[in-house]
């Protein structure tokens, strides 16, 4: 959510306003990736349908297919399309690399799907430079008939990092915040998805409002915000199992819940009975609380450093909202790390701790900017009027982000160096608070 910092002091009963007029999406429905813009040149490559050998007359999943509409979702590639192939080569002895260099692609992938016994199947790739006409990977995968993509997207992580260097995010997962009218009423809901919004499980179903999901660092819980019973609370939820602990139900404002990097402590917003929102950190097991900011202006939507020594928030303090820098222990002083422009909000740190994406107002429009910490360098990524709610990709190669279109809530990401812009919408509704998981643990 982008909080607004209007004048120099906001109460308390001002941010709960705000907090509970939040506007999530109207629908609960798969997600469909759309690319608005790419790389100038991308890189043409041939991806070949895989053969089948199993008992029955098609494979259970389209591996090949899956492939390809993930890179060509990166915005970096441009597949070949299957009719304008000079041949259908499933094993490496049937590859002739004169033939594609005729077609001009730079690389070739080709496979099989061997179906080994009842639900039980076998994946090799070859990735191929056609230039130099070497093999540059080929990989062997087992997997069931329910992990068949999740294999798939294993393949375009392999692929996607042996030619960027980067570390693909095609197997990863993302959470956001769905609302859709039902019988004249709101019905909120938190929902995760793969990367490219297929399979959404439904996380938390509510008719009250939900909101600022944050994952832990293993991926395997994720903390929100709920107004059940019209209070705020903090509820961390295990994803494999649906069970939930309430972990904070204080008095007044409970929000902005995010893990530390060890998955032990919670920092989180408090006004408690003083009524002035601050910054504290929950140790969730023993529920024990270090207040990190006292000041009289609002102070919330942290986030924690990398090696979860410091803590970066937004606040209100030099009269309009900027990221300051604190330690992550009772009494520290906070730092100022923003100073151009007027608004800089929802700090979310880059996987590697060297920049900060930021909710930033650029000539009256509120998008999507990345600040360097330690310069307060600050360059815009977005080009929409009402972007927010930024989350980096585990690789901290691109930004997933809540914007608006049409007055549609809609999801979107850009690549950090400003050259690849997506649209995620919604097929159903609107949607909105996204969280971009960390990378699957083994």
């Amino acid at each position: 959510m982008r909080i607004r910092f209007l004048k120099p002091k906001i109460t308390a009963t001002a941010l709960v306003c705000l907090l509970s007029a939040l506007v999530v999406s109207k629908s609960f429905g798969q997600l469909r990736v759309e690319i608005r813009r790419g790389v100038e040149r991308p890189v043409p490559m041939a991806i070949v349908p895989f053969s089948w050998d199993g008992f029955g007359s098609v494979s259970p999943f389209d591996v090949s297919g899956l492939v390809t509409a993930d890179l060509v979702s990166s915005g970096r590639f441009v597949p070949m399309e299957v009719r304008d192939m000079v041949s259908l080569p499933s094993l490496p002895e049937d590859v002739r690399f004169q033939d594609w260099r005729i077609s001009e692609v730079d690389y070739l992938v080709i496979g099989r799907v061997i179906e080994d016994s009842f639900d039980a199947y076998t994946i090799v790739f070859q990735l191929y430079d056609v230039l130099r006409g070497e093999p540059i990977v080929g990989y062997r995968l087992t997997a069931s008939g329910a992990e068949l993509r999740t294999a798939s997207h294993r393949i375009s992580d392999m692929i996607y990092e042996e030619l960027t260097g980067l570390q693909g995010v095609f197997g990863t997962q993302i959470a956001y915040v769905s609302e859709q009218q039902e019988g004249g009423e709101a019905r909120f809901r938190l929902i995760v998805s793969d990367a490219d919004g297929a399979n959404p499980i439904v996380v938390a179903d509510s008719p009250d409002p939900l909101m600022s999901p944050a994952w832990s660092p293993d991926g395997r819980r994720i903390a929100y915000v709920s107004f059940e019973g019209s209070q705020s609370s903090v509820y961390i939820q295990t994803l494999r199992t649906g069970v939930r602990e309430r972990v904070s139900a204080r008095a007044g404002i409970n929000g902005a819940p995010v893990f530390s990097p060890d998955g032990r402590y919670l920092a989180l917003t408090l006004s408690r009975d003083e009524g002035n929102s601050d910054i504290y950190m929950l140790e969730i097991a023993t529920q024990a609380l270090t207040r990190l900011t006292q000041h009289s202006a609002i102070d919330t939507e942290a986030v924690w450093a990398p090696d979860g020594q410091s803590i970066y928030f937004t606040s209100g303090r030099a009269g309009g909202p900027q990221i300051y820098q604190v330690a992550a222990r009772a009494g520290a002083r906070a730092q100022r790390v923003t100073f151009e422009g007027s608004y800089n909000a929802r700090p979310r740190i880059s996987p590697g701790g060297d920049r900060l994406a930021v909710v930033h107002e650029d000539r009256g429009n509120y998008r999507i900017a990345l600040v360097d910490p330690e310069t307060g360098l600050t360059q815009v990524l977005s080009s929409g009027r009402q972007d927010e709610s930024p989350s980096f990709a585990p690789n901290g190669a691109l930004i997933i982000y809540a914007s608006q279109e049409g007055g549609r809530g809609v999801l979107a990401s850009v690549s950090t160096d400003g050259r690849i812009h997506q649209q995620i919408v919604s097929v159903a509704g609107q949607v909105r608070e996204p969280a971009w998981s960390p990378f699957p643990r083994i």
